[in-house]
């Protein structure tokens, strides 16, 4: 092999290994951010809509899908009696969605009665806003939905509204 081979075949050693050293950061780096993002929302404490203060960690250990939410969002109107069946057809089996709404307490618990929701609701104001893009929204788009598993992973990160064979398919294989 002539020396200029291998030089080269030593550089493009070199630079697959720095490559993957990246690649490798980067993916630890999701991961660790992956679970900053699942402690942050399981330490979440916000009212209910009775004005009950609940943390999030109530639900640790089940399959939790998290949602962020308005009265207003148009999206939202449209994926919230997805939630309710799916609630209602897995919620036996360990499935618990919990929705985060970022309007007025008295709007949020009209809606829920009109809606007819069947899972917890808590709502928030401009600190749930800061939550939503700690959480990786950073856009702030409204719906915005969270799944993790049982082990506390987090699985999904949803921007916009989902349509139920989307949903089935993310919360299946966890259940």
């Amino acid at each position: 092999m002539s020396r200029a081979r291998a030089i080269a075949l030593l550089v493009g050693v070199a630079l697959a290994s720095a490559g993957a050293g990246a690649g490798y950061y980067l993916w630890t780096l999701g991961k660790a951010e992956a679970r900053t993002v699942v402690e942050r929302i399981y330490g979440t404490k916000l009212p209910d809509l009775s004005g009950k203060t609940r943390s999030l960690d109530a639900w640790r250990g089940r399959v939790l899908v998290v949602n962020f939410w308005a009265t207003w969002c148009a999206p939202c109107r449209e994926e919230i009696p997805v939630f309710i069946r799916l609630q209602d057809r897995h919620g036996a089996k360990g499935l618990q969605f919990v929705g985060i709404a970022i309007d007025e307490p008295a709007r949020v618990a009209a809606f829920a009665r009109e809606f007819g929701i069947n899972y917890p609701v808590m709502t928030g104001g401009l600190e749930t806003l800061e939550l939503l893009r700690q959480s990786g929204n950073r856009a702030g788009v409204l719906p915005y939905t969270l799944i993790i598993d049982r082990k506390g992973r987090l699985v999904s990160q949803e921007a916009g509204g989902l349509k139920e064979s989307r949903l089935e398919n993310l919360i299946s294989p966890l259940m």
